[in-house]
């Protein structure tokens, strides 16, 4: 854009390349429907032995169609019950189904596969399955998802689950959505959750440790190590407010429960997950000191995980919005207040280059911090130009007309508009499409 301000967001939009920003992952010729995983882990071995059954629908015909999944030895590929040619190279398990493959129409595809997981290498570190000092965390954001299972690997592509793990009896372990059954025999356990609700690839996950159980409140559970219980408690004792908080701007809430995991390692950041959060033992010290973090992950089940970008471009509608529910949550605890925030972070953002769009900010910028709280900047812009009353409707019926599905930019700006028919094009185009940062309304 040369730093200058866009008028218009068509102009933008037609000539904007809507290439994928990571082209190896996914296949856009089926869609799945429901995963199956079937998975045993020895955690002194690293060794994960699985087999996962997925229901799909195929959009065309296709005689040859492919998963993502990272360097496991593969014994066996079943489409519909009978078994197919495949190679797997690259992180890709190619299937040449027996003519005529499936499609279009449902189709089922059995994979046997076993291995040491290995996180997938990627710009941001390693990304999947990890192993801890005493046991797992899986942190897929954006594309380490086939580091534990075969998937297409896609965000638009979402589905129900069913994950059944036997692990040692020692540990517990948690995954995405309701505890369906556990069983021991002899030293292991087997668990088993259902996750009804559809979810994106990335956000799938398994964690593994010593842990303990705490009730925060109604449908939110703790997992910490024993010795940081009083701590954690504290740190998270003020969800159910944000919940409350979150409700009333938001929408409902829109899982069945709320699980947040703390391990005994030291992380980077938090990790994102759906009805999940994962939390480093470094991010509690017992005074609340990263309480906007609490609250920025538990936005996510909103922006990101019940509304899931369509395109990795738009993870401004992630990012963003979490961030400005974090300034939110600020205003209403005693901290400062939403305009404050904005007031700072702009001129933090305007002392910094200026080179970045928010609605297509590359792969390599992807979690640049100017996305998340250039996000926060043009809602709380969009906020002062709508009004209140208007501005938290629009979040309202975003989050309801959109509920579990898949999201895009322009689907935001389309409703948006229709708040106020009268917003000028240039507005939408300054802030989501243009590098240089307007100044805040």
């Amino acid at each position: 854009m040369d730093g200058a301000y866009p008028k218009d967001v068509s102009q933008v939009q037609s000539t904007t390349t809507r290439r994928p920003y990571f082209p190896a992952h996914g296949d856009d010729g089926y869609r799945v429907g429901h995963y199956d995983l079937f998975l045993d882990y020895r955690i002194t071995s690293n060794r994960l032995s699985g087999i996962a059954r997925l229901s799909a629908t195929a959009s065309r015909p296709l005689e040859r169609l492919s998963l993502d999944l990272g360097a496991f030895r593969v014994s066996a590929v079943l489409v519909d019950g009978r078994a197919v040619r495949f190679t797997h190279r690259a992180g890709k398990l190619h299937l040449t189904p027996k003519r005529p493959g499936p499609g279009p129409g449902p189709f089922t595809v059995e994979v046997h596969y076993s291995g040491a997981p290995r996180p997938v290498s990627s710009h941001w570190g390693e990304l999947g399955w990890e192993q801890l000092d005493d046991g797992v965390i899986v942190a897929s954001q954006p594309i380490g998802a086939p580091s534990w299972f075969p998937c297409n690997d896609r965000p638009d592509d979402k589905a129900s689950y069913r994950i059944e793990i036997t692990a040692p009896a020692a540990y517990t372990v948690v995954a995405n959505g309701e505890l369906a059954g556990r069983r021991r025999a002899a030293s292991a356990v087997r668990w088993v959750y259902e996750q009804a609700e559809p979810m994106a690839t990335y956000l799938a996950s398994v964690q593994i440790g010593r842990y303990q159980p705490t009730e925060l409140g109604p449908r939110m559970r703790l997992f910490h190590p024993g010795r940081l219980g009083a701590r954690a408690r504290n740190d998270f004792g003020r969800q159910d407010r944000m919940m409350a908080l979150f409700t009333e701007r938001f929408g409902p809430y829109p899982f069945a429960s709320y699980t947040v995991v703390v391990t005994e390692d030291e992380l980077e950041i938090p990790v994102e997950a759906q009805g999940m959060s994962i939390f480093g033992s470094n991010h509690v010290d017992g005074a609340r000191g990263e309480e906007r973090l609490v609250a920025h992950e538990l936005a996510h089940q909103w922006f990101g995980n019940s509304l899931t970008a369509a395109d990795w471009r738009d993870i401004w509608l992630h990012e963003g919005f979490a961030t400005y529910a974090e300034w939110m949550w600020s205003e209403v605890s005693g901290g400062p207040s939403t305009t404050a925030h904005a007031a700072h972070w702009h001129r933090q953002l305007s002392a910094l280059p200026q080179d970045l769009v928010l609605a297509d900010p590359g792969v390599r910028d992807l979690f640049d911090d100017r996305v998340y709280k250039r996000g926060a900047l043009a809602l709380h812009a969009l906020r002062t130009y709508l009004g209140d009353l208007a501005f938290f409707s629009l979040l309202r019926t975003w989050t309801t007309e959109n509920r579990h599905g898949s999201v895009t930019t322009e689907m935001f700006v389309d409703l948006a508009r229709q708040y106020d028919p009268r917003s000028p094009e240039s507005f939408f185009a300054a802030w989501l499409y243009g590098s240089r940062l307007p100044p805040l309304p």
